[in-house]
Formats: structure tokens, C-alpha cells, sequence
């Protein structure tokens, strides 16, 4: 049976990424008609004109502002068509097979609503692909140290398997969604500027009795962050942001426990960072001691919503 995939990929000032992940959609080898939608997000770097020389194909949607990851893949979830929805990060790159395989794994399994890839390094190395919800052991704890310990409760990159795993939620630079339960969960919660997005959709699958697995099958390059590097420290104070409302949603009664337990955790980062770097006379980096300090100024100042991820 086939079946008519919408994808949408939401970009800002990431041309050249965007470029290779189009590409790789075109490239791919499978039989479905394919809806290929691109939000950008008030993008400066020449992304319309890029679209259009290159891939007159893909209906070009534009915000003149940065909208967030949450609300520009609803608004361009409306221009959807047929059974699944696809979101794909602007620094993904499908293999050929990729949609095929995932499609029609979903086909012959319809308890599941989402599934996610297998995602990969440049030099073909695994990344952490499946997440768990998180709680406060996982919030407060050393997530690496849980995977090593725990794989199968925690799985990671580490945790090998070649048959689809049934998970808690998957990581959201692929992620396929039956279309019919994207409608009916109402989209991505808009309360998420970045981050948590997927995760929060897959708890909410969960909680209506839908599954969400990992597809070992499906292969996808990812690069990683790559489209946030540009502002490391505001995308992190963007990833508390989102952390914070996910508790405040799904926890409010750890909320403040979190709160507490992250900021005493930070600030004795932040003294060991600082003396490291005063013992060694700067030849530490700092990169990690000046994100720290955003992040401690953020809080300082009440977490104002204007520091974080550009909106302009």
C-alpha cells in the first residue's frame, strides 16, 4: 500500500545544511509521493533564494521572525498531506532507503505513532538516538553513567540491537508521525521555543496508548547540533527553558526539586570551572565556564525570556 509522506523541515540561517538535507530528499529512492515543506525561520543567509534556484519542488513557507521549532512546524503541518508526517532537522541526511524503510515498518505495525532513526556521525559512528522521559534521576544524574549501568532502562548508543526497539521517546531529528494521531494529539505544544518538542509529543502518544520505537534499520546522517553551535550558551539556556516547562507540565510537584537540585549542581560546576582556570592561568578552556555563566546569569536575573535563542 502506498503511502503519501509530508515532510517538513524547519530552518534558520542554516542554507548550506538545509541544502544537503533537500538533497538527500531528492535522492531518495522509495515509492511514495512525497510533500516537501520548508518553514524558514526569518533566515538571513539566503535560504529563500537558495529554494527556489535549486528546489522549485519544496512549497517555501517564511516567518519575518523566529517563531520557535513548535510553532513553525504546526503552521506548516497545515500545508500537510497524506498518512505520515515527517519531521527532519535541517542537519539530517536521509540514506536512500531511509523513508522507505521507516513507512513501511510503520504500515505493519499501527499501534505504533512515531517512530525514529538510527542516527549518525560523519565518520559513521552512532549517536544517542532513543530517550527516556525525563525525571529527576535522569535530570540530576549523569545520563552517561545511567546508560553504561542500565542500558536496557536507559538505552544509548552504547545499547546495540538490530530488531525495532518499543521506547520511551526518540531523539527528533527524524521523526515519522501517523498523521491521523498528529491531528489528534493538536501538533507540537507551542509552549516549547526549543527543545523537548519530541519528547513531550511522545509522552503524550504514550499516554493515549500509542508506542514509539527506534528503528535500527533506519539510517540517518545527523550533524548534531550543528544549528545551534552559532550560540552555544543561548541554546542551552534555551534547553533549561524548555526542561523547567516540561516539569512544570508533566511534574509539577518535582518542579521545585529540580530547580533547586539543578542550581546547586551548577554553581558547583561554576567554582570548579573558575578555580581550574585560575590554577592552570587560562590555559583551561573556558568554553564550558562562560556557558555556565550565562546560564548562572540567567537564573540571577529572574530567567527572563528575552535571553536565549534569537527571535529576531
Amino acid at each position: 500500500m502506498n503511502a503519501n509522506v509530508s515532510i517538513i523541515i524547519v530552518s534558520f540561517n542554516t542554507q548550506l545544511l538545509l541544502e544537503q538535507a533537500l538533497t538527500s530528499i531528492e535522492n531518495s529512492r522509495d515509492p511514495y509521493e512525497k510533500r516537501v515543506i520548508v518553514f524558514d525561520n526569518g533566515s538571513k543567509d539566503g535560504t529563500e533564494k537558495m529554494i527556489k534556484k535549486k528546489f522549485p519542488w519544496v512549497l517555501y513557507l517564511r516567518s519575518p521572525t523566529n517563531l520557535g521549532f513548535s510553532k513553525a512546524v504546526n503552521q506548516a503541518a497545515q500545508y500537510s498531506q497524506g498518512d505520515y508526517l515527517l519531521l527532519l532537522n535541517s542537519d539530517a541526511r536521509l540514506e536512500k532507503d531511509s523513508i522507505q524503510k521507516a513507512v513501511e515498518w510503520m504500515e505493519d505495525h499501527p499501534s505504533c505513532a512515531v517512530c525514529g532513526a538510527q542516527l549518525l556521525n560523519e565518520d559513521g559512528t552512532f549517536q544517542n538516538s532513543i530517550a527516556n522521559f525525563p525525571n529527576l534521576l535522569t535530570e540530576l544524574g549523569n545520563k552517561s553513567m545511567l546508560r553504561r549501568l542500565f542500558p536496557k532502562k536507559f538505552p544509548g548508543k552504547e545499547y546495540k540491537t538490530e530488531r525495532p526497539l518499543a521506547v520511551e521517546s526518540v531523539i527528533g531529528a527524524f521523526l515519522l508521525i501517523r498523521k491521523k494521531i498528529w491531528d489528534e494529539l493538536k501538533g507540537l505544544d507551542e509552549r516549547y521555543f526549543f527543545f523537548f518538542e519530541e519528547t513531550d509529543f511522545c509522552l503524550r502518544a504514550t499516554k493515549k496508548g500509542y508506542f514509539i520505537y527506534f528503528l535500527p534499520q533506519v539510517k540517518v546522517w545527523h550533524g548534531q547540533g550543528k544549528t545551534a553551535k552559532k550560540q552555544q550558551a543561548e541554546a542551552r539556556i534555551e534547553y533549561w527553558k524548555s526542561r523547567y516547562k516540561y516539569f512544570k507540565i508533566h511534574h509539577p510537584f518535582k518542579y521545585w526539586i529540580l530547580r533547586i537540585g539543578l542550581l546547586l549542581r551548577l554553581f558547583i560546576s561554576l567554582f570548579f570551572e573558575s578555580l581550574l582556570y585560575l590554577v592552570t592561568f587560562g590555559k583551561y578552556s573556558n568554553t564550558r565556564l562562560k556557558t555556565n555563566s550565562k546560564i548562572a546569569l540567567w537564573h540571577l536575573k529572574g530567567m527572563p525570556d528575552n535571553m536565549g535563542l534569537s527571535k529576531d
